[in-house]
């Protein structure tokens, strides 16, 4: 077994997260990447999809960041040359940078952060969590710039299309899932990598590869509702909620209560936009809903 394959084993159980750190929620993740995805259309920033936590969530969020970067990079600094260590703390760097409150603060982390990676890939090419956490820090400071996201969000696509080759379970199916949030939200060609059926297909597949992870069904279904394909977005969504009770019992604990809160908010949105399709006036008949 691989070292890329054994951190990817571990995060999927769930049991190597970082010490006293909350997981970062997958609404704040898609901010990130839907932020640095629409930069790339224009010059002028851009908001991103998440919604804005409060000041004390804010600085709870920060705290707990810091804490658990400043441990990562303590370990990091006496264990420079081990695979897993290292990437880890670019994990740490890119939560760290998601928390800062300002684009100088959110910048440097990230920069940290990449550094970090490219000198892991220096080392070991064939690391999949290498490829993934150079991408997702080059999310973060994508989010700082105007001018000059584009080749960044070109790079994270190379670099998540890198991570799926050598491990496409990494993260529970993340690199196919980033891809496709970032080839659904990015503006198309020329301004940027946008691609409906590229995003169609990588969000098929993160569901193929872990269905028993809600982030990649969620994300089809409102990706089938965006372009308003309500039988496919219905037929999904029955999917999900039968994948729900073995979701739950796979995903428990103290970390997983911000990502579920997460879920279950967004399941109940789509569920109400199915429904209000169901009983308009000329909408298209979907397949039975149960409570």
């Amino acid at each position: 077994m691989t070292e890329g394959r054994q951190a990817s084993t571990a995060n999927r159980s769930g049991r190597i997260r970082r010490p006293k750190s909350r997981r970062l929620t997958a609404a704040r993740r898609r901010g990130c990447l839907l932020t640095a995805a629409v930069l790339c259309v224009a010059f002028v920033r851009a908001v991103a999809a998440a919604p804005e936590p409060s000041e004390r969530e804010a600085t709870t969020a920060l705290t707990t960041a810091q804490e658990a970067y400043n441990a990562a990079k303590a370990r990091y600094e006496t264990n420079a040359t081990d695979n897993a260590i290292a990437w880890h703390f670019a994990c740490a760097c890119f939560d760290r940078a998601d928390a800062a409150p300002t684009d100088a603060g959110r910048a440097a982390v990230a920069q940290e952060g990449i550094r970090v990676c490219r000198r892991l890939l220096r080392q070991a090419p064939e690391l999949a969590a290498a490829h993934y956490y150079l991408a997702m820090n080059l999310g973060q400071l994508a989010r700082t710039k105007t001018v000059g996201a584009l080749s960044l969000v070109k790079e994270m696509e190379r670099e998540w299309a890198a991570a799926r080759a050598l491990d496409r379970h990494f993260d529970f199916a993340g690199p196919d899932r980033n891809l496709g949030l970032l080839f659904r939200d990015a503006p198309g060609v020329p301004f940027s990598v946008g691609s409906r059926l590229k995003a169609e297909q990588h969000m098929q597949q993160a569901v193929e590869l872990n269905p028993d992870y809600p982030e990649n069904y969620l994300n089809l279904i409102e990706t089938h509702l965006k372009f308003k394909q309500w039988e496919e977005a219905a037929a999904e969504d029955q999917k999900l909620r039968a994948s729900l009770p073995a979701a739950r019992k796979k995903l428990s604990g103290p970390h997983w209560l911000d990502a579920w809160e997460d879920w279950d908010m967004r399941q109940r949105s789509i569920l109400a936009r199915l429904r209000s399709h169901v009983w308009k006036p000329g909408g298209r008949p979907v397949p039975p809903l149960d409570d």
